[in-house]
């Protein structure tokens, strides 16, 4: 096998890692969902163990106890990819690959952290907010490692008001993304039955939110014509426009929802889709500040 072929393989191999980090953070944000909508989220009413007698829901098995311990397992599988992409990114030698992997692979232990005090706190909502939202923010940067794996960053960060158009679409869906998990906490589907919300007004959140969405959507249309304007690259172009489909998905699951008093399926997936939200709006912001050439 010559040196060419070698590189190649490597490099299919680390973007094979890339795209299980991604993958598997949002599949935890998935099951996170099915924990809570399923009233599962003290299934394991302490942590680290499960029970106070044993880290497994031994001598207690029901429904409940068994999505949360099968939750908790999923660790395990974020740990083996974290790993795995380290070992991908230090075996070719580039540093701002094993950088990133480092930063993704803190994320885990820092989300088990976060979750054990969510249990402890008996699903505090706004613990909560910030456990899901961490989850995102892995995500956001696992987008980034898939990008470097392809393309090392340009040697002078790139400027325009393109590049300003981005950033504020960026910071748009987080806003959204934020808001979204205040409303979660306001309304129904807290995790447990006996689980206290955050006691603000769920319908005037829920306009905040709107208004928010229908924000994230103009600037991301805006994004969208102003890099066709600007003749950007095909790819830029292409990843404003995955960004602006999933926004019109998860806008129209979001008002589904809404005006059918929150079916736990229409919630699982509309977190679904904030979760490829994160994705598609980091990714979308990467392309146009860095487009391929």
């Amino acid at each position: 096998m010559g040196v060419t072929d070698r590189l190649r393989r490597q490099h299919e191999w680390i973007r094979g890692w890339a795209w299980a980090s991604i993958v598997a953070n949002i599949g935890i944000v998935v099951t996170g969902g099915v924990v809570r909508l399923t009233g599962s989220g003290l299934g394991c009413p302490t942590w680290p163990r499960c029970t106070e007698e044993s880290f497994t829901p031994h001598g207690a098995y029901d429904v409940n106890s068994i999505i949360e311990f099968g939750n908790r397992l999923l660790t395990y599988v974020l740990v083996a990819v974290a790993i795995g992409t380290f070992v991908a990114a230090w075996q070719s030698g580039r540093r701002d690959l094993r950088t990133i992997a480092f930063v993704m692979g803190l994320g885990i232990p820092a989300q088990a952290v976060i979750g054990g005090i969510t249990v402890l706190t008996d699903l505090n909502p706004w613990v909560v907010s910030f456990h899901l939202l961490c989850s995102m923010a892995i995500i956001c940067v696992s987008m980034l490692f898939l990008q470097r794996v392809d393309r090392p960053a340009p040697a002078e960060a790139p400027r325009g008001p393109l590049v300003v158009l981005g950033w504020a679409t960026f910071a748009s869906a987080w806003a959204v993304l934020y808001v979204g998990t205040i409303v979660t906490g306001s309304g129904p589907h807290a995790g447990d039955a006996d689980a206290k919300r955050n006691g603000l007004d769920p319908l005037q959140w829920s306009q905040v939110h709107a208004d928010l969405v229908f924000l994230l959507l103009g600037l991301t249309i805006g994004l969208l014509l102003a890099a066709m304007a600007m003749r950007q690259p095909a790819e830029t172009i292409r990843a404003v426009w995955v960004l602006l489909a999933v926004e019109l998905a998860q806008g129209l699951i979001g008002f589904v929802q809404y005006f059918t008093d929150l079916p736990v399926v229409l919630v699982g997936f509309h977190m679904l889709g904030a979760a490829l939200v994160a994705a598609t709006v980091a990714w979308a912001l990467i392309q146009v500040r860095e487009p391929a050439r």
